[in-house]
């Protein structure tokens, strides 16, 4: 009897999982179902969206494209925003349409990222019509990781609510025509017919169902000639209105036509029917699906494989049409473009079979239009390609296509701080941890060398004498246009350099990063090396030092013979010059107070002459104005040796930006205190910077002070005073919290500046 009870209660168990399994099959159908639905809009309701969001949902794939983009990157910052003297060098946060989620991510430098966010700004301008782009790069650049990885996205977003694109879909009813072909009903009994069904009652009727192959956007079956009179009725913004009248890149809206398929049949129901609005109860707006499996809306074509140059037909569909609406007028025919049009199509590499469709796209890029068999077809689509620089000789000789091929580089990583993210992507996000600080940027510098091209005009034009800073860089100031290739101007230039770094001189080196990149280590070769570096230490439990490094490169002539002449010397000066400078700064002590009552009582006092006693509004200070004040606190701006005429050019420099910038805008306009100010910064680093200079100078050939470093955190370390525990602490300390040093590497680091005499030496 138990055991009977048991097995009844088994098999209520098993009906009841069926049960559920049954559910969830029900519930997800239904899901399915909705979504289809939300997916395909009545004409009518899809009018509505658009009247208000046209900027939504009037789109082509270039607008799409741009709006991807930008969903994936923000604004960016510009260091010279402020000051007017910008170039458009944006500083862009590349990750989120490059590398998240992607199963091979690709790191693009702020080089790189600015011409990307240049080509896309111009889809929004409307500028992109008849192009081809190649973005061009030597092996190993990442262009195939690059192009993958932007493809996927614009997939993903192509899902979002915010990346829809919709085409015409043509849902015929098959009741209605029969009636009318059997001339059962007149034009008010066929309105009634029709009388307001949407999309959720589409059950209670039968459709033959004929999707546009074209992806045509279902506004351009509102014939050309009443289309704008249209639009301006649907949309009640006349500022939105003005701007897709009046903008270029709303020009397809106006212009385009609609596909051979699209206008034969909107033509036969018209003439059948005699009424448009029946025809255009017809018509729906359906969800555009990018799918690159499929090659729907994406396209992407390797070298290998095979062209399609016959025609697509679809012989079910066609004899569905023919039978339908009793003709043989409408012909369903199309070229495997129409996959893609308004889409993307891609070629990756330009060889093999990639060289035939390129120059098969030549005509369809240059005209738009191309024929299958006897029906013109219109292509407007995003074509994209991958080439390295020796392939270009299939096409840079066809005049014709000069001016229809738009380059834009790829090359190898020129920006130190994205060639360390491909090694920490590499090798693990923890990769930083095992290096002392600057020791890995230092390596992807010395790879990125190997890229540059050591003669720089601009640079020679820029700085004259380069010998002022051969204690920092090397002779040929890479290490200098490295840190500007990542925004960065570093605190060692001189005054009167900073100045001369205009506009002019910026745009100028920019433009010389066009050429650079193309030779040198690659992408591949660098991680090769980098990963011999590590197992070389891989069994020491120290962290990597700057010494390791030097080893290395030293010990390697097929990797050194890439790097230019000096470079790896200077880039340990360089080295060296900037973890004094930390050490300066971490064991210096300073009157924060002090120092800004200085610099505001100087920021006034230069508005008066010499000889007058004046009270600072800022401070309150009473102060006698004589050439030897504005001397005692200029030479700590300017050094001791500075002479007369650079202190009083300085002098007027920093009343001129106060008079027109900091107190007629900041704080007259914008109502900031002086402390917060441009000016005021500027003059506080400055201040502080050359103060710290002298930070060592009491320790300098100290031995207690190196004692005390090594006995930091031991029991001995109680034994020094007072005052040199403070400042061996406060060093410590500040090394951890300012620069990323643990305890043990900052006290490896402070001991390295002694030993070396870096005092001496800089």
């Amino acid at each position: 009897m138990a055991k009977s009870i048991k097995k009844n209660i088994e098999k209520l168990g098993e009906i009841e999982d069926r049960g559920k399994r049954l559910e969830a099959l029900i519930n997800i159908s239904k899901d399915i179902q909705n979504k289809e639905k939300q997916d395909i809009l009545s004409f009518n309701d899809f009018l509505y969206t658009v009247s208000n969001k046209p900027e939504l949902f009037f789109r082509n794939i270039f607008q799409m494209f741009y709006d991807m983009v930008n969903y994936y990157i923000d604004d960016g910052h510009e260091e010279y925003l402020d000051t007017g003297d910008n170039v458009g060098f944006v500083e862009y946060d590349c990750s989120k349409l490059f590398q998240e989620n992607c199963s091979d991510p690709f790191f693009a430098d702020r080089l790189f990222a600015n011409r990307f966010m240049n080509l896309v700004e111009s889809f929004k301008k409307g500028v992109q019509n008849n192009r081809m782009y190649l973005f061009e790069g030597p092996p190993g650049s990442g262009k195939s990781t690059f192009l993958t990885n932007l493809l996927f996205k614009l997939e993903e977003y192509s899902k979002t609510e915010q990346g829809a694109m919709y085409e015409t879909l043509w849902r015929l009813d098959i009741d209605l025509i029969n009636k009318i072909d059997d001339e059962k009903l007149t034009i008010d009994d066929i309105k009634e017919e029709i009388e307001l069904y949407s999309v959720e009652d589409s059950s209670k009727k039968k459709y033959l169902e004929i999707a546009c192959p074209n992806h045509d956007h279902p506004i351009l079956q509102i014939p050309k000639s009443f289309r704008k009179q249209f639009i301006r009725e649907i949309i009640s913004n006349k500022v939105i209105e003005n701007h897709i009248f009046n903008s270029r890149e709303y020009e397809w809206v106006l212009k385009d036509e609609p596909c051979s398929i699209c206008n034969s049949i909107y033509k036969h129901l018209f003439d059948k029917i005699g009424d448009p609005l029946i025809v255009f109860s017809m018509i729906n707006a359906r969800k555009m699906s990018f799918n690159r499996q499929f090659g729907i809306g994406i396209s992407v074509y390797n070298p290998g494989d095979e062209r399609m140059v016959k025609p697509i037909l679809k012989p079910t569909i066609q004899k569905s049409i023919n039978e339908l609406l009793k003709t043989d007028n409408i012909k369903y025919i199309y070229s495997d473009l129409a996959n893609t049009n308004n889409g993307v199509l891609s070629l990756m590499d330009i060889k093999e079979n990639n060289i035939l469709r390129l120059k098969g796209l030549h005509g369809i890029i240059s005209d738009g239009i191309h024929k299958v068999e006897t029906v013109e077809e219109k292509i407007s689509t995003l074509f994209i390609g991958l080439v390295n620089p020796e392939d270009k000789i299939h096409f840079q000789n066809v005049k014709s296509f000069q001016d229809r091929i738009i380059n834009i580089n790829i090359p190898y990583v020129l920006d130190y701080r994205a060639e360390v993210s491909i090694y920490k992507n590499k090798f693990g996000s923890k990769l930083e941890k095992w290096f002392l600080p600057m020791v890995l940027e230092n390596f992807a510098k010395i790879i990125i060398s190997t890229r540059m091209n050591s003669d720089s005009l601009t640079m020679k034009k820029w700085i004259e004498g380069h010998e002022k800073y051969k204690k920092y860089v090397d002779e040929n100031l890479l290490l200098l246009k490295m840190d500007i290739y990542t925004g960065k101007i570093p605190d060692w230039l001189s005054e009167e350099d900073t100045k001369g770094f205009t506009r002019q001189i910026r745009k100028e080196i920019l433009a010389e990063s066009e050429y650079e990149g193309r030779k040198g280590l690659s992408g591949r070769k660098s991680l090769s090396i980098f990963n011999s570096f590590l197992l070389q230490h891989a069994k020491s439990e120290d962290m990597y030092t700057m010494d390791m490094l030097m080893t290395f490169f030293n010990k390697n002539p097929e990797i050194i013979k890439h790097v230019p002449d000096g470079f790896i010397e200077s880039i340990e000066d360089l080295y060296d010059y900037n973890v004094l400078q930390e050490v300066k700064e971490c064991v210096y002590y300073y009157n924060e107070e002090q120092i800004s009552i200085d610099i505001q009582n100087y920021i006034y006092c230069v508005n008066f002459d010499i000889g007058n006693t004046v009270k600072c509004d800022y401070t309150n200070d009473v102060i006698d104005i004589d050439e030897e004040y504005f001397k005692n606190i200029e030479a700590i701006f300017l050094g001791t040796t500075s002479t007369i005429k650079e202190r009083q050019s300085f002098r007027k420099d920093i009343q001129t930006e106060y008079i027109t910038d900091t107190l007629s805008q900041d704080i007259k306009v914008k109502g900031k205190k002086l402390t917060t100010t441009e000016l005021f910064k500027s003059l506080f680093h400055k201040y502080t910077k050359n103060l710290k200079e002298n930070a060592l100078a009491p320790y300098y050939d100290n031995e207690n002070f190196r004692r005390a470093i090594i006995a930091y955190s031991t029991p001995s370390f109680e034994k020094y005073d007072k005052r040199l525990k403070r400042d061996v602490t406060l060093l410590i300390t500040n090394l951890q919290k300012k620069f990323n040093y643990n305890k043990e590497s900052a006290r490896q680091i402070s001991i390295y500046v002694i030993d070396k005499k870096l005092v001496e030496k800089y």
